[in-house]
């Protein structure tokens, strides 16, 4: 295959600006695509082109394939890069960018089938020996309180087709189930368009550990060290962090072989992540697989040294990965990212769209931010409310989180309320400090306010 000359990002905000910086330095051509509320965003003026797609509702823009593959046909890009969220694990997405005749930077349209729905990735995780929560074997439509006494309370529904806590409700005892199981069906036939779920067993005060692999079309397959991504809340990431404070090497092993074996069993080409829970006693279970970058990605890339954007075009246009298994598993410092959203911690953290009044970043050794915004921006209200990433490394756990507080505390953004305040409290939390953490731990943390 040819190298790409031409690119269009099925995004927006700063993962658009992400790729357009790795494509900059490729040689390769960028088109933006924006509705009429972006028309302002960065990216749009970053690119080399761009086009309006449509209105501002994601609906009527960011998510309408048609939209989408017009602009890559009127721009003659041959590729396309879907960032993350909107329709990056879309099968229906990958499948019609291929049928244009045109290249789909990310897995096979089945591999998104396979991996990214969560029942059939268990079911091959259960083949392949991978550890997994106990659960329903696939997806349910009936004798739910049965399945359920079968695994034991509590229990965890989670919606089949999606993640980012979507569909997703803790079951504590049958009094409940029904409740909950709406929920769950209701919100995941709102997000995804598919409202089917099933249970597995729900971990008390687990960790969240995840493992970025990539493959090429080559059967080159490498594991980058783990990020361990437990401060959440409501599923919602908020701080990332590699190597995790909880996974001794021989642990470590152990993850990337089993993400490494799911990979190849589903001949899976690309990059992704292979996500965990991770028990006190050292125990872990697959959980999801999420078929396309992810938003914490720069962790790995600080950890690693690699560009992953550039190697998802290296496999798109058909080459070998750059980067071998030794080179991808050394861990060149302890990276930590901060995701600052335009949202007001102080109100149940309601968005809060503005207008940017005031702008300092951060910067000196060890600091990287990811961000689409500049003074007089306009944040608008139809979108995920991450507006930017503050990353940093150094030698050391201690060393990054010092050097986070020192980061954290040059920030300036005005005119709106952002999470970076939290952020600073949560670095002087001693059990934040201690690494000693859990998916719980946010719970805790803003219960003791």
């Amino acid at each position: 295959m040819k190298p790409f000359k031409k690119v269009l990002i099925a995004n927006r905000g700063e993962i658009a600006l992400r790729i357009i910086r790795t494509l900059r330095e490729m040689g390769i051509g960028s088109v933006a695509v924006y509705s009429e509320a972006d028309r302002s965003s960065l990216h749009v003026a970053e690119a080399d082109e761009a086009v309006c797609i449509g209105a501002a509702p994601a609906r009527e823009s960011y998510l309408s394939i048609n939209a989408l593959i017009s602009a890559a046909k009127l721009t003659g890009a041959s590729a396309v890069h879907p960032g993350y969220g909107f329709l990056s694990e879309n099968a229906e997405f990958s499948r019609a960018v291929s049928d244009a005749g045109i290249t789909f930077i990310g897995p096979r349209p089945e591999a998104i089938a396979q991996l990214g729905y969560k029942s059939t990735a268990r079911a091959l995780a259960m083949e392949y020996k991978v550890p997994i929560v106990p659960g329903t074997k696939g997806c349910i439509t009936k004798d739910f309180a049965k399945h359920a006494q079968a695994i034991g309370y509590p229990i965890m529904v989670k919606a089949a087709a999606g993640g980012g806590g979507k569909g997703m409700r803790i079951v504590r005892d049958e009094k409940s189930l029904e409740h909950e199981l709406n929920m769950a069906q209701s919100e995941a036939k709102a997000a995804f368009g598919d409202g089917s779920v099933y249970m597995e067993k729900y971990v008390e005060q687990p960790r969240h550990v995840e493992i970025q692999i990539a493959a090429d079309t080559h059967g080159n397959v490498v594991a980058f060290p783990e990020r361990d991504c437990s401060v959440q809340r409501r599923h919602q990431k908020l701080i990332e962090e590699s190597p995790s404070p909880a996974v001794t090497p021989q642990l470590r092993q152990k993850l990337a072989a089993a993400a490494m074996r799911l990979v190849k069993a589903s001949g899976y080409t690309g990059v992704g992540t292979v996500e965990f829970l991770l028990d006190k006693n050292g125990n872990f279970y697959f959980m999801e697989v999420n078929t396309r970058l992810q938003v914490e990605h720069p962790v790995t890339e600080m950890v690693s040294g690699a560009d992953l954007v550039r190697e998802q075009l290296i496999i798109a246009q058909g080459e070998k990965l750059s980067l071998s298994e030794d080179t991808a598993e050394k861990i060149l410092c302890h990276a930590i990212e901060h995701r600052i959203n335009a949202e007001d911690p102080d109100h149940n953290f309601a968005p809060n769209p503005g207008t940017v009044t005031a702008l300092n970043l951060p910067g000196g050794p060890g600091v990287r931010i990811d961000s689409h915004i500049y003074q007089d921006y306009m944040i608008p209200s139809y979108y995920d409310s991450l507006i930017a990433k503050l990353i940093v490394w150094a030698p050391t756990r201690a060393a990054a989180l010092a050097r986070s507080r020192r980061a954290l505390g040059e920030l300036n953004i005005g005119g709106i309320k952002t999470t970076a305040p939290l952020h600073m409290r949560i670095l002087d939390n001693a059990e934040f400090a201690s690494g000693n953490i859990d998916t719980g731990f946010m719970e805790r943390f803003l219960g003791a306010k």
